[in-house]
This record gives structure tokens, C-alpha cells and sequence, in this order.
């Protein structure tokens, strides 16, 4: 008997799937991720794919530090939070003043103490590497928290992320209001896809949005 292999698009397959054009309504529950912030356009900026990187070292790094205990799981897709002060900027694609809260799901077990002895042997490996894809500082800034996003509406994009803009204001002008609910918090990707690896007209992309129901 091996030890369960925890996958969490299979577990809570809603919050993971869906179907172009079709807006579901999610509650989303308390969550651990590993977390990293930044801001600018993320297809320029070194520090988006440091960011990334670091997410993905770490993340790995837990579930094979994990392994020996017993436990194991799928590292689960990249999400993403974004927003930008001036939200028109982010209609018109003005990517250069993009925030944006990076994020990978993290099992339940994982603690502090475990982050802390990943972090330093993820460092230690990264310092040997000539051309590491991320540095000590990128992932001393990876911390570890809960989000609880609860109600939201979603859909499955399949596309480039440039063409995300007509179904977000189907989503935001039209389904969401005329549905009773208002908007609320910030406009949240999950890439099933990984971008380096897929064509963009391939990648599948969950758009989410929290809301609330209109008093």
C-alpha cells in the first residue's frame, strides 16, 4: 500500500475546471498557499519569473520533503491575483502598472518550520547554479498564509492572455450583475496550463472573481 498522493484538481475538481463561455458560481474555501508579491508588466519584468521560479522551487522542495513523512501530493497549478490602482489600466492592458500576488496551493501539513528548512536548502542548491531561474532574495520573500476567497464566479478562458478581455467584461458588465451580484476583491487566474511549455492559443486559464450578493 503506497502512501496517498493528495491531488487537489481531483479533490475539489469545481474550483479547478469548467467550460468556455459557462460562468459558474464557486464558494471557495480557506486555503494554504505559498504567496509572493510584485508589480509591472509580468512578460518584462526579471522579477515576475524569479517570483515564479521561487514558487515552484519551494513548492517542489515540500513535496519531496514531505515524501519521507509520509505524505505526497501534486504540485498544484500557479495562480495569480491582480490589480492595479488605477483599475482602468488594467482594462487597457496598461501592464506596466500591474500588481500582482503570485500563488501556489500548499497541503494542509505544511508549516512554518517546513518552509523555513525548504527555503534554506532550496537557497543553498540555488547558490550553486550558474544561471538559477530565481536568488536568496526572491525566495526569503515567498511566505506561507491562508486566503479564504469565498464567493466568486468563474470561467475556463482557452487562449492567449491578451484575449482575456472580452469574457472578463462579459463576466464583470453583464453576468455578474444581472445576476445579483457585485464585485468584490481582486480578479483571480489560475494557469492549468504552463505557459512555457503550452502554445498561447492552447493555454486554459480559470478567470475568477469574488463577489458578493447586492443587499
Amino acid at each position: 500500500m503506497g502512501m496517498l498522493k493528495t491531488d487537489f484538481k481531483k479533490q475539489d475538481k469545481a474550483l479547478y475546471s469548467g467550460k468556455v463561455g459557462r460562468f459558474d458560481v464557486v464558494d471557495v474555501p480557506a486555503m494554504k498557499f505559498l504567496k509572493i508579491d510584485g508589480v509591472g508588466d509580468p512578460n518584462t519584468v526579471p522579477a515576475y519569473g524569479r517570483a515564479v521560479a521561487a514558487l515552484y522551487g519551494l513548492s517542489y522542495g515540500l513535496k519531496f520533503y514531505g515524501k519521507p513523512r509520509g505524505v505526497d501530493h501534486v504540485v498544484p497549478p500557479l495562480e495569480g491575483l491582480w490589480w492595479a490602482d488605477d483599475m482602468g489600466s488594467f482594462t487597457s492592458r496598461d501592464k506596466d502598472s500591474w500588481k500582482w500576488l503570485m500563488m501556489i496551493r500548499q497541503p494542509d501539513w505544511v508549516g512554518e518550520e517546513d518552509l523555513a528548512a525548504v527555503q534554506e536548502s532550496v537557497i543553498a542548491k540555488t547558490a550553486k547554479k550558474k544561471d538559477a531561474p530565481t536568488d536568496e532574495e526572491t525566495l526569503r520573500a515567498v511566505r506561507l498564509g491562508r486566503f479564504h476567497e469565498g464567493l466568486a464566479v468563474q470561467v475556463l478562458h482557452v487562449g492567449s492572455y491578451d484575449a482575456e478581455g472580452p469574457v472578463l467584461e462579459e463576466m464583470h458588465k453583464r453576468f455578474i450583475p444581472d445576476n445579483g451580484y457585485e464585485m468584490r476583491g481582486l480578479h483571480h487566474e489560475i494557469y492549468l496550463g504552463d505557459p512555457r511549455k503550452v502554445a498561447p492559443d492552447k493555454l486554459k486559464t480559470i478567470l475568477r472573481q469574488p463577489v458578493s450578493l447586492l443587499k
